[in-house]
């Protein structure tokens, strides 16, 4: 296999950690988070609120922060002092300081972002200053660029805030701009959305093998129990004498079908180009 080194192997002293894949994080700074941006979220546990188990594959995890993002860019410029881990986060964050208003922020921190950069949140059309990490409009980009953190309209940012994600921009008209997504959907923007320039960091993400069931346990998550392993009262595929396949197309706790049945709401959107790959 060949080695990146931007993961982490272990030594297979045990059968659990030979397969073991982590990111490595040496670059990030270990620092108390900000106490007036940090707060705790309850585990809910997959309970609704009734009390009642809803989603049997979560619970437990290690106790964690939520740090509150400026996804609509409050601060008009700041230095980037760190780039930190985000437990609730696939992606890195910065924190900010604005001078201005000396007060700090979180963003999400794109690709190439780094401790000392200067980024900025002001528009300004005849002098743009195109630096990963500055705010732009839609329209004041050049063509084939990669942005994130592209709000819905009358939103905050919703699409394009996962680990190395981006979406680029193809092509402008009058009133639209035409951004692919990484699921390979076109989608219409207007002109003056806001759009942060660049890809979002720890695109390795998706590479991490996690080697035991109790890492997975830290993360919140319980074990997947096939239905076919469960009793009749349990689930539909379960009962029977000896090892059977269910005796049915495959279906969910309560019965409905989980494979090839399409669950998005077939709405008419008339700002899709083009519809996403898997579709």
């Amino acid at each position: 296999m060949n080695k990146n080194s931007s993961l982490v192997y272990r030594n297979p002293i045990t059968p659990s950690q030979r397969h073991v894949r982590l990111l490595n994080r040496k670059d990030l700074i270990k620092i108390t988070p900000l106490k007036d941006k940090t707060f705790y979220l309850k585990n809910k546990a997959g309970r609704n609120n009734q009390g009642k188990l809803t989603i049997f594959t979560k619970g437990g995890g290690h106790k964690k922060k939520y740090r509150q993002i400026s996804f609509n860019r409050t601060f008009s410029e700041g230095l980037v002092e760190s780039i930190e881990y985000d437990p609730y986060r696939s992606s890195n964050i910065a924190r900010i300081f604005c001078q201005k208003s000396k007060e700090h922020f979180y963003i999400l921190a794109p690709e190439g972002l780094d401790s000392g950069h200067f980024i900025s949140s002001e528009f300004d059309s005849k002098d743009l200053n195109i630096k990963i990490g500055n705010l732009f409009y839609l329209k004041d980009l050049p063509l084939g660029v990669l942005v994130h953190n592209i709000p819905f309209p009358n939103s905050k940012g919703g699409i394009a805030r996962a680990a190395g994600t981006g979406a680029q921009l193809m092509s402008k008209d009058s009133n639209f701009c035409r951004l692919k997504l990484r699921s390979g959907e076109h989608r219409l923007f207007p002109l003056m959305t806001k759009v942060t320039l660049g890809s979002l960091s720890n695109s390795e993400h998706k590479l991490i093998s996690l080697g035991k069931a109790g890492r997975s346990r830290w993360l919140n998550k319980r074990p997947s129990v096939r239905g076919v392993a469960m009793n009749p009262i349990d689930h539909p595929h379960g009962g029977g004498e000896g090892k059977t396949s269910g005796g049915r197309p495959s279906v969910t706790p309560w019965g409905k079908i989980t494979k090839g049945q399409p669950t998005r709401k077939q709405k008419q959107n008339k700002l899709i180009v083009k519809n996403r790959k898997n579709k």
